[in-house]
């Protein structure tokens, strides 16, 4: 299973758009985890899509600002309030793109 669908396979069984990121790609340390969740839900800063936070928080700073563009134009947006009102665009989907992100680049 490659990352991409692992990160699928788990999110919402056990874990958080953050937290599946974040499994997927980073590591499985419970205080990592623990911080992921608490990114999830639209509480990153600024109301960062949680799949999003998670990704940029596993790229080197000079690639984040493009993966943040490229996963709003996948997206519709950055913000998780916007994605869920504005774009209606699913959970899911915003694993999917954060997930892609990160795999073309890592």
């Amino acid at each position: 299973m490659d990352r991409i669908q692992r990160a699928l396979a788990t999110f919402r069984n056990p874990y958080s758009c953050a937290q599946t990121v974040w499994a997927a790609f980073g590591d499985s340390d419970e205080n990592n985890l623990a911080a992921m969740k608490d990114k999830s839900g639209g509480r990153a800063p600024e109301n960062m899509c949680g799949a999003l936070y998670a990704a940029i928080k596993l790229l080197p700073p000079e690639q984040r600002e493009q993966a943040a563009a490229e996963f709003a134009a996948k997206t519709g947006s950055c913000k998780c309030r916007e994605l869920k009102t504005v774009f209606r665009t699913p959970c899911e989907d915003c694993v999917r793109a954060a997930s892609e992100i990160l795999n073309a680049r890592i």
